[in-house]
């Protein structure tokens, strides 16, 4: 049975990304502030949930050292902690960089840095980080640049640890939805065509595919889950 973290499980995502994990008979370690959204999980004796402050570094390093003690061996890391923040060139202020840069990119940052360490170790893990559609297309950017900024890092990350698990079994992922089709969006974007966004549950397909055996050839992928948004 593969172990693996979710970060952000509680979203709109998590909570459905988690769902599939379980469904496929892996043992989910779940991060987040709250748990409302997993009552589904809470009596699967292959599911666990901690609040932990994603910001704190030495909190994430714990938490990274304990699971590793208690399991052996964590396979792999989906960061879907983070958040969304508006904004163009003209009033975005340093002060929203930072905010975002923390929500966006530390959140992952923390965790990704040691458990990618004991993946090389084990030759053997997958991280997959959560991108974002203007850093690909930035004429799609000038409303979000602190967002679409702190996105364009994970992008970053991802290749500077493909390059050094280059010849090994570790990858790190890189997945791009379009606008996904949740309840506060569409509160948000009423007119827009939702049959067009992308569903939860096939973000959730594709995370499943990398970290199955069936992604076992896959190296320094960026995959666009956009459907026709």
């Amino acid at each position: 049975m593969k172990t693996i973290i979710i970060t952000g499980a509680n979203g709109n995502l998590g909570a459905v990304t988690v769902k599939k994990f379980i469904e496929n008979d892996y043992r989910v370690i779940a991060v987040a502030r709250s748990g409302s959204e997993l009552g589904f999980a809470k009596d699967n004796k292959n599911f666990e949930l901690h609040q932990l402050d994603l910001a704190d570094e030495s909190a994430s390093l714990l938490f990274i050292k304990e699971a590793i003690s208690l399991y052996g061996s964590i396979e792999a890391g989906l960061f879907l902690a983070g958040g969304f923040g508006m904004g163009n060139i003209e009033n975005t202020t340093g002060d929203d960089l930072k905010k975002m840069f923390t929500l966006n990119f530390q959140t992952a940052y923390h965790i990704s840095r040691m458990l990618f360490q004991h993946m090389l170790q084990n030759d053997y893990g997958r991280l997959i980080f959560i991108g974002a559609k203007p850093v690909i297309q930035p004429e799609h950017a000038k409303n979000s640049v602190a967002y679409t900024l702190s996105k364009s890092l994970l992008f970053n990350l991802a290749n500077i640890l493909n390059a050094e698990a280059k010849g090994k079994n570790v990858t790190a992922s890189v997945v791009v939805p379009s606008t996904i089709d949740t309840a506060p969006n569409r509160e948000s974007m009423p007119n827009a065509d939702w049959s067009k966004w992308v569903k939860s549950e096939q973000v959730a397909d594709v995370l499943e595919f990398i970290c199955s055996d069936k992604g076992l050839s896959l190296r320094e992928p960026v995959y666009k889950v956009y459907n026709d948004a």
